[in-house]
């Protein structure tokens, strides 16, 4: 439901994008999806050229160097991805258990040219320029506003804001595991996934660093916990 949300904003046809679309978002796109499916390395201007029936010189007439089209093109993905991602949340009102289920999630992890940038991109972005890495940023704090905001109004500001950090950096480490493991070992592959879910609502249920929360106060700890680490 929420990944087919998201593959509606995003898709290339074979032969040529829809006559009604302008030039730039023929270059977004195609350079978005490339990006996302071999890599910002992986690609070159030509492929991308190719993919949205432009020539080089159409390309370069608006961008100064590939590392700013990677910039515009991850811009563009992530914002189209987003769109849908707010269109589904106004729509469900999902909770943060349902977040969890959907953005790690076996199709989230499979549809990597259509699916979250900072997923696909994340172990690049380092090697690249600060331009690129400021779109990262901002990517990074939308999804961080969009899981606290899931999150009970009564849990402490901190405590939200640390639970919402520590759930966008696993998603995105736990779908890219996730995919280095899938064609070796599917069952582990899918086993990552359902085990980060679990870990971050365990996470969220049975905080005890903070006053029980609204709603959840009846929840008792889980089993097994790992004893705290002293501090040097």
């Amino acid at each position: 439901m929420f990944a087919k949300q998201f593959e509606t904003h995003d898709r290339i046809s074979n032969t040529r994008i829809d006559c009604a679309r302008n030039e730039a978002s023929l270059k977004h796109l195609a350079a978005s999806r490339l990006f996302r499916e071999r890599g910002i390395d992986g690609v070159g201007v030509a492929d991308i050229a190719k993919a949205a029936g432009l020539t080089h010189g159409a390309l370069y007439a608006h961008f100064k160097s590939k590392e700013e089209l990677a910039a515009a093109a991850f811009a563009h993905g992530f914002a189209t991805n987003m769109a849908g991602a707010r269109a589904w949340v106004e729509a469900n009102k999902p909770k943060f258990s349902d977040l969890l289920t959907a953005f790690l999630s076996a199709s989230m992890r499979d549809r990597v040219e259509t699916g979250c940038p900072m997923t696909a991109s994340a172990s690049e972005i380092g090697r690249h320029g600060c331009e690129i890495s400021t779109c990262f940023t901002r990517a990074f704090r939308e999804q961080l506003e969009l899981i606290e905001a899931s999150l009970d109004d009564g849990m402490p500001a901190v405590q939200k804001r640390r639970l919402a950090l520590a759930t966008v950096a696993a998603q995105i480490g736990a779908v890219a595991v996730s995919r280095a493991i899938k064609k070796a070992d599917h069952a582990l592959a899918n086993e990552v996934l359902e085990a980060m879910r679990t870990t971050l609502e365990n996470a969220y249920l049975y905080d005890d660093t903070a006053a029980p929360q609204a709603g959840r106060a009846d929840k008792k700890p889980p089993p097994h916990r790992l004893p705290d680490v002293p501090s040097r």
